[in-house]
């Protein structure tokens, strides 16, 4: 041990910078500086409230050819400047928000070669932003990335909730666990059924969320991923230190880069509390402005689909079971459907009253193309082409019946990974939309790349989903990624990105108790929802499912309250009721609850917040005066303590609040719940108890005068 801490203090002494600059943040409450250590390596550290949060870390490139961007650097020139602003977005967890930072930037000149590398420091008042920039320079003009070499030096062994690192997928199940166990615990944290594509055992992805023992709490991400790989972070147990790992491409050269260009943004979130984590918009100020010029097309969604029972099996995508479709060639007419494809007219007319019914704005329909039959690893290039339905898919007809009902189609085009399939006819396929009224497109990436060798979270598969959702936007189409890149705050420069998978979701629970830890969504928030929403898909009311599909035996566990309580506690301006009509038709009283919450908000509120233990927001709904409130637990009961002090003074409301009830069990008792209306001010509290992975939902309305009362209860 001794040998260890003499090793990390001399490690220490090596990177400590001759010359240092500082910037503070505009309260004063982050300190960076940065500068060069005696090798010439430029180095920066960082701090809160005068407490170490990154130690002098070293910063740099290792390059595809010619000398590295490592040391024998001098600090050329430096700049600073104040930023404020208060900008709207377009949908969002509040209805403004602030971006206020002071800015560093330090101009790096390496010493006989003349290369240049500006690093631009943002300090934030909860945190830091940091990213290189490449000015354009004879001796650096056109220049490949071998590895980034941007580390986190950290002041401990700290508690850390993290996934394993991977080139191509976020549907883990998280771990939480001190930093030094990340390698030992590895094998047993990836699930049997998705294949790691790690860069290193000891490697995890971001959002990667942190608490010291003393109680600060840290949040390592990245904001702005644009046309570069996306990053992993391999632990160094020795030196208590995170490096940078980029997803590769095929070669050994992991990026491309022509000057003058940046990087994306490296991100550090800090606050005393898990509340102060969630309020921060760090990821989304790091972004540029909104980039459309008129988003008026934009809104926020509530949707119902076809698709759950597919999940679970009760249905299929495919028409058919037979066993090889080539584009272009097949006469579907020709072929015997099996009986069970879930995307017929006659069904999805249902789904569709169903909405119209409950005041959904939309259907998704999954399996209405042609190609299901055998899309899956097949290493299958022209498997889709996006706009032939099958033949008992009327594509008009349901899309003709929707429109007269208020209702919309969401379109689902799943490319199967072969991207350059997908973008041969992406205009096609958006015309179609277009043609039909379809405003919003679940995409999905589902299985290895094609090309082959490609990766999900490469810079060239990362330029294809901002390239699709650029393309969507001339279209004034909304989209919704499935298995792409996890999000960065993109969102705010293309506000048409209204949603993303990008992490394991409730289709998970179709495995049962295996599927989705019971601490699970009480993670997300702090994790995968840093770089923006997500479509969760909750609001599952059946957790035997085996009622749905007699063959599938598996029992997800949560209580009901707990997937209401979602539709606050997980963010997303495209919210889907999940479950299939006939279960919401059994608890039309829950049910209402789902009908009724907003998707877009005026203001959020974090009222408390510990990592896969609890979380309990409270939203007001956007132009409203109404209010919604999410709490749900992770591995344990609890007993919610709300003060409803958010409500403005000297007005009375009315809460209905859903609440686990008192034999509601998140294994034996999962649908037992209550209902109970009461008369609030902004003096009332509740006390509610919750039970493990269970939750309460509460929706708060003013009262409107002379209103009857009788009945209600006080608080």
């Amino acid at each position: 041990m001794k040998k260890n801490i003499t090793a990390l203090i001399l490690g220490i002494l090596t990177i400590l910078p001759v010359r240092a600059e500082t910037v503070l943040s505009p309260g004063g409450k982050v300190c960076v500086e940065a500068g060069v250590d005696a090798n010439g390596t430029p180095v920066y550290s960082m701090r809160f409230e005068g407490k170490e949060v990154i130690r002098p870390s070293r910063l740099g490139f290792e390059l595809g050819t010619g000398a590295p961007l490592l040391d024998g650097f001098t600090i050329h020139s430096v700049e600073n400047r104040s930023f404020d602003e208060t900008w709207t977005p377009v949908w969002g967890e509040e209805k403004q928000i602030r971006n206020h930072y002071n800015e560093m930037l330090v101009c790096f000149e390496q010493k006989g070669s003349a290369r240049k590398m500006n690093v631009r420091f943002r300090a934030f008042d909860d945190g830091l932003g940091f990213r290189y920039e490449f000015p354009l320079q004879e001796s650096l003009a056109h220049f490949t990335i071998r590895e980034e070499r941007t580390e986190f030096a950290l002041t401990g062994d700290h508690t850390a909730w993290w996934i394993p690192a991977d080139y191509d997928t976020q549907e883990y199940n998280y771990t939480c666990s001190r930093l030094s166990q990340i390698g030992s615990l590895s094998a047993a944290a990836i699930d049997a059924n998705v294949s790691q594509t790690s860069c290193s055992p000891t490697a995890v992805q971001t959002a990667l969320q942190l608490k010291t023992d003393d109680g600060l709490y840290i949040n390592l991400h990245e904001a702005a991923l644009v046309d570069y790989p996306c990053i992993n972070l391999d632990w160094d147990a020795a030196s208590l230190t995170f490096k940078s790992v980029l997803t590769p491409e095929m070669t050994a050269d992991k990026a491309v880069m022509f000057a003058p260009r940046s990087t994306p943004w490296r991100t550090v979130i800090v606050g005393k509390s898990g509340a102060d984590i969630l309020a921060s918009r760090i990821t989304l100020n790091l972004n540029d402005p909104c980039a459309l010029d008129e988003t008026s097309w934009i809104k926020p969604v509530k949707y119902i689909g076809v698709w759950w029972e597919m999940i679970v099996g009760k249905s299929e995508w495919s028409y058919s079971h037979y066993p090889s479709i080539i584009l272009g060639q097949t006469d579907y007419a020709q072929l015997k459907p099996h009986g069970r494809h879930g995307a017929t007219t006659e069904h999805v007319r249902e789904y569709i009253d169903f909405a119209a019914e409950n005041g959904f704005d939309q259907v998704l329909v999954e399996g209405w193309n042609i190609g299901w039959e055998n899309w899956f690893g097949c290493w299958k290039e022209d498997v889709f082409d996006f706009v032939t339905p099958y033949p008992d898919f009327d594509l008009k007809g349901l899309n003709d019946y929707a429109h007269s009902k208020g209702v919309r189609l969401m379109m689902h085009h799943e490319s199967s990974a072969a991207i350059r399939n997908y973008e041969r006819h992406m205009e096609a396929a958006y015309n179609l939309m277009n043609e039909y009224g379809y405003n919003a497109v679940k995409s999905g990436y589902v299985g290895d790349i094609l090309p082959r060798g490609m990766h999900h979270y490469s810079q060239w598969a990362v330029n294809h989903y901002l390239y699709a959702v650029k393309q969507a936007a001339k279209h004034k189409i909304m989209v919704n990624a499935h298995e792409a890149v996890r999000p960065t705050g993109l969102c705010r420069t293309y506000p048409n990105l209204i949603g993303n998978e990008a992490a394991r979701g409730t289709e998970y629970h179709h495995q049962g108790k295996d599927g989705i830890r019971h601490f699970h969504t009480c993670i997300l928030p702090f994790t995968r929802l840093i770089g923006g929403p997500m479509d969760y898909t909750p609001g599952i009311f059946e957790m035997d499912l085996s009622k749905t599909n007699p063959n599938n035996h598996g029992k997800a566990e949560f209580t009901i309250c707990n997937q209401l309580a979602l539709y606050v506690t997980m963010y997303s301006p495209l919210q889907m009721a999940a479950d299939i009509i006939e279960h919401y038709r059994r608890f039309p009283d829950a049910f209402q609850f789902i009908k009724d919450v907003a998707v877009d908000w005026e203001k959020s509120l974090y009222l408390e917040a510990e990592p896969g233990d609890y979380l309990t927001i409270a939203r007001q709904a956007k132009g409203s005066s109404d209010w919604f409130v999410g709490s749900i637990s992770g591995l344990s009961d609890r007993t919610v303590k709300l003060s409803f002090d958010f409500l403005e003074k000297g007005k009375k409301y009315i809460a209905t609040v859903y609440a686990d009830a008192k034999d509601a069990n998140c294994v034996t008792n999962p649908q037992a719940y209550t209902i109970t209306r009461y008369i609030v001010t902004n003096k009332s509290k509740l006390s509610q108890k919750i039970v493990e992975s269970g939750g309460m939902a509460i929706s708060i309305r003013e009262m409107v005068p002379g209103e009857n009362t009788k009945g209600l209860k006080k608080l």
